[in-house]
């Protein structure tokens, strides 16, 4: 077993809640045919509040894609450091017990990756493993827990630094008027997070002991989730099928929580998912027969922060924390769906010392 200790989250300073998204939207696109359409489906999303990395009527303005490439390092790499240090120092740690460092993110390029600029600011050992992941969207946070799992399996005595940079809105188009881009402008919110995964729990550590894991690829969806690269960045593409994959996937969750520990999904403690969007939610709800408490922390990271990609199993676990209303051994499960249609999985004990 491996220990997910408490994450560090950090959202940038800019505020911006729903009516003002809508707002800003409408005036972009004053003479949309179907506004009204669209304007509901954002009030449908559930998402009151969400930071940004710039002022909203920055965001609006595209300054070239080498702009915002020059921001998603400047920035990453400060708020990563935040992060980190915050980290460490919850665990009373430094970075010479740092043995790898996981670096998510998708919503940015650099080479050479953050993970090395990260090993010069904060002095951590030379030989410190890296793993840089832009490929797996949201799903990439459970999937680089489940990754450090493994890890820390195989080396016992290892520590691993997680870390999540997820700027989704420098990816904003102006000029993008498709629905489901619209729709995804007023759900994707900007943060950085990091926790540590230590392969050996101390005596006095409170966390999320993971036990199990396993991955799902539902073949023949690549057009789901996707990016076409231009010269203005990243075009986020996102398919209306996807709302309906939740249905294919709880099937193998379901039997995944059944062989390992013998019960059903509803019998669980607490559900750390993350939050594709409210359709994703109530797909979850529905399709496991689950009780709305289970997920009430899911539902509250989409509220008060929108979609941040990998970094919302983070946002969604630190509520975990923050409630303490987790028992010693409580059973749960995580769960994170990407492109591909991908989908990462674990279930695993609450250790409260």
């Amino acid at each position: 077993m491996s220990l997910v200790t408490e994450p560090t989250l950090i959202f940038p300073e800019n505020k911006v809640s729903q009516d003002e998204m809508v707002d800003v939207l409408e005036n972009l696109f004053p003479y949309h045919p179907k506004w009204n359409t669209i304007e509901k489906m954002i009030r449908n999303t559930q998402v009151d509040n969400r930071y940004l990395l710039s002022p909203i009527n920055q965001v609006t303005i595209h300054p070239g894609f080498e702009y915002r490439n020059e921001l998603y390092k400047k920035k990453g790499l400060e708020l990563a450091i935040r992060a980190t240090e915050d980290a460490l120092q919850k665990n009373k740690m430094a970075p010479k017990d740092i043995d790898m460092i996981i670096v998510v993110s998708c919503t940015g390029f650099l080479m050479p990756s953050l993970t090395s600029y990260l090993i010069s600011a904060l002095n951590f050992r030379p030989e410190t493993k890296q793993l840089p992941v832009v490929q797996l969207g949201c799903a990439a946070g459970t999937w680089a827990l489940n990754r450090a799992h493994e890890y820390t399996m195989a080396y016992p005595d290892s520590n691993v630094l997680l870390v999540s940079v997820e700027f989704s809105s420098l990816l904003f188009q102006p000029t993008d008027s498709k629905l489901s881009s619209l729709i995804s402008n007023c759900l994707f919110g900007d943060a950085v997070s990091a926790c540590i995964i230590k392969g050996k729990p101390e005596s006095g550590d409170t966390g999320y002991l993971i036990e199990n894991i396993t991955s799902y690829v539902k073949k023949d969806t690549d057009h789901y989730i996707k990016y076409d690269v231009k010269s203005t960045g990243f075009h986020f593409g996102l398919d209306k099928d996807v709302m309906h994959s939740i249905k294919d996937v709880a099937p193998i969750m379901e039997d995944f929580i059944n062989k390992e520990h013998d019960i059903k999904a509803n019998k669980l403690d607490f559900c750390v998912f993350h939050t594709g969007g409210r359709k994703i939610m109530d797909e979850l709800v529905s399709n496991l027969s689950l009780e709305e408490e289970t997920i009430k922390l899911s539902r509250e990271s989409l509220r008060d922060h929108g979609n941040i990609a990998s970094g919302v199993v983070l946002d969604v676990l630190s509520k975990e924390f923050d409630s303490k209303s987790r028992k010693n051994n409580d059973l749960g499960i995580m769960a994170a769906f990407g492109p591909g249609f991908t989908a990462e999985i674990n279930t695993g004990r609450w250790l409260l010392n």
